[in-house]
């Protein structure tokens, strides 16, 4: 394809590189920030898109289980943890958790997406009763839990090393991790936002870890707070090189910081401008990370079907009113989409829906949405 008319030198340089499929380096990355041509990024990323995943556009019918929001960290832009006794914490028994999963017998749904605080007392026994208890109701369904930061005090309170612990829950009906825990890496923003909980290193040596072990999982990035576009590039840098090591991610998911509620809202929050922008640039760079997820109840809907003329091939799914980590930051306050609603977004931003599993193969569409 022809470059379009009046780029810059440095425009068309970057669009040549893209269409010989050619990796960018860190320095192109930062310079596809810096730009102010929205429009260039949007039809650059695009041209990746299609060439990975054509003008389909994927969700899944999923649902979320958040164990407890009692965490030992206090993160400053979280919304969500609480410590033992405050007001607007929770701790689900093991009885509980059952109760919610016997809600999904019977409605098609592929995935659980289990993740939760950072508990003082739970180690890998507790969570992979839970994963078995929710097996035996739903045996079909896709478990996709812990981030890399519960895993980590969870080994560590069994006294098990990271293969260990993952092997465990593996037995115990684990089949991917979620990306979340991995803000930014660059020790210069997480010495501000994170201090005290898994670093970059540790962060990617859980995911490493689960990567030999069959285990694969997603990656994210909390952007829009206090870091600068090199600290960004810093971060997909290092999940580049790991994915060049493992071929583990399935999914990369930008993460945008939501200001209510927390010890960051004095900054603010980035334009819906920034945030198309960072899609596109996460798709350019990520060439070896296949999906880019734009996760709908963080963004919006307005938001999310802009994204998929920026590089995102997957809006999540159906979600079903059963998380409250975004809307305690002040994002979607109740959500939930119907399959219907979602391929009627997708449809409206001119792709093709298509329903999958959790490793991206297509899902039969039923006779009725749910």
């Amino acid at each position: 394809m022809k470059p379009p008319p009046n780029l810059t030198l440095e425009e068309k340089r970057l669009w040549d590189k893209v269409e010989a499929g050619q990796p960018l380096t860190e320095a192109d990355a930062l310079t596809l920030y810096e730009s102010s041509n929205l429009a260039f990024l949007g039809l650059l990323a695009s041209r990746v898109r299609e060439r990975l995943h054509g003008k389909v556009a994927y969700y899944n019918r999923n649902f979320h289980i958040e164990p407890t929001n009692i965490c030992i960290y206090e993160c400053a832009f979280c919304s969500f943890a609480r410590k033992p006794g405050e007001p607007g914490g929770w701790e689900y028994t093991p009885e509980e958790i059952e109760a919610l999963a016997q809600r999904y017998v019977g409605t098609g749904v592929t995935e659980v997406h289990i993740v939760g605080g950072v508990h003082p007392k739970r180690g890998i026994e507790y969570y992979a009763d839970i994963i078995r208890r929710i097996k035996r109701i739903l045996p079909q369904v896709h478990v996709k839990a812990f981030t890399a930061v519960e895993l980590k005090v969870m080994c560590a309170r069994s006294r098990l090393s990271y293969r260990e612990g993952l092997l465990a829950l593996k037995e115990a009906g684990l089949d991917s991790l979620p990306g979340g825990g991995a803000e930014i890496f660059h020790p210069e923003i997480r010495q501000q936002i994170c201090a005290t909980k898994a670093n970059a290193e540790e962060w990617l040596e859980i995911h490493r870890t689960a990567h030999l072990l069959g285990i694969p999982s997603n990656a994210t990035m909390l952007y829009g707070h206090i870091e600068r576009y090199f600290h960004r590039v810093h971060h997909l840098a290092l999940l580049r090189r790991l994915q060049e090591e493992t071929g583990g991610f399935l999914c990369f998911i930008p993460l945008k910081y939501r200001k209510e509620n927390n010890a960051l809202s004095h900054v603010g929050e980035v334009s819906i401008i920034e945030d198309l922008k960072n899609y596109a640039v996460c798709r350019l760079f990520l060439h070896n990370i296949p999906h880019l997820k734009a996760y709908w109840p963080m963004i919006g809907r307005a938001a999310a079907q802009l994204s998929l003329a920026f590089g995102v091939d997957d809006l999540d799914g159906t979600i079903d009113d059963t998380t409250r980590i975004y809307s305690m930051a002040g994002g979607e306050a109740h959500p939930a989409m119907t399959t219907a609603e979602l391929e009627a977004l997708i449809r409206g931003a001119g792709y093709i829906p298509q329903e999958r599993d959790s490793l991206y193969r297509p899902v039969k569409q039923p006779l009725a949405s749910a």
